[in-house]
């Protein structure tokens, strides 16, 4: 049998040990939360025996954050995915004067700084009384994720052949049955990808979180972890339960779609 090139060998080293860097503050964040309560530097390599008492605490002061925050991010998530796909379906398959200005005008909102955008939206939410509401923090995570969203569905349906979709019209499908029946069914990885990005996004927002919420009666998870930090630097361990707690959905979401959203980046960058 061959020997594997030693350039092969030097990069699988090469990787190994970046992974090590990288995922070493996710192995501490875990051993951190399994230790009795103090500093976060003064527990061994491994917890033994683990202590469940940081994960007790943390459950009982973070346990209604997690909920808004899995309510904002799953309604930022609906509201973003429910806009962005008619607007990438007309955009990509209908003939329509200013596409490409349009297009532009998506990219540009990516570029405004977040805190820009917190600042205008605070005026407009005290007026409305959208402060310390759910509903005020969906609309303002949305602000990201609808954009983002368009671009990557518009991106996908660009790709459908348009034979498929002339092949529904003779059959009698209008517009609305055609994007019903024909091109979501088409965009599902391109969906699932946008909506694990949008959830994403509302999920581990500060900002907004920060500015828009002034009482506890609304609070995300991420302004609890914020929060709870300065208050219970003697309890590092309840602080990383909180975060080890704030990162399984997300980490969870991702595993689970992978192969969807490494399918749709995939088809979105090919055309």
């Amino acid at each position: 049998m061959k020997r594997p090139p030693r350039r092969g060998r030097l990069s699988t080293v090469v990787g190994i040990v970046l992974l090590a860097v990288m995922l070493f503050p996710v192995y501490w964040m875990v051993n951190a939360s399994l230790q009795p309560g103090g500093s976060a530097l003064g527990g061994g390599w491994f917890p033994v025996p683990p202590d469940f008492s940081g994960y007790a605490l943390a459950l009982r002061d973070q346990a209604g954050n997690l909920v808004t925050s899995l309510v904002v991010a799953l309604g930022s998530m609906a509201l973003s995915l429910g806009l962005a796909a008619p607007a990438a379906y007309a955009l990509a398959l209908f003939s329509l004067r200013g596409t490409d200005l349009v297009l532009l005008g998506i990219l540009v909102t990516q570029m405004v700084p977040g805190i820009v955008v917190a600042d205008a939206v605070y005026g407009a939410y005290a007026d409305l009384g959208l402060l310390n509401s759910h509903l005020g923090l969906i609309l303002a995570d949305s602000t990201a994720g609808i954009p983002f969203a368009i671009i990557i569905l518009h991106a996908f349906m660009r790709t459908i052949p348009p034979e498929i979709i002339e092949a529904a019209r003779v059959d009698g499908a209008g517009a609305l049955r055609v994007f019903r029946s024909v091109v979501l069914p088409l965009s599902r990885n391109a969906l699932i990808t946008a909506a694990v990005f949008t959830f994403l996004f509302a999920w581990s927002d500060l900002l907004f979180a920060l500015t828009l919420t002034t009482t506890p009666a609304v609070r995300p998870i991420t302004l609890g972890v914020y929060e709870y930090l300065g208050a219970n630097t003697d309890h590092w361990n309840a602080v990383m339960a909180t975060t080890v707690m704030a990162s399984v959905p997300a980490a969870l979401l991702l595993v689970i779609a992978q192969r969807h959203v490494t399918a749709g980046a995939a088809r979105g960058a090919g055309r």
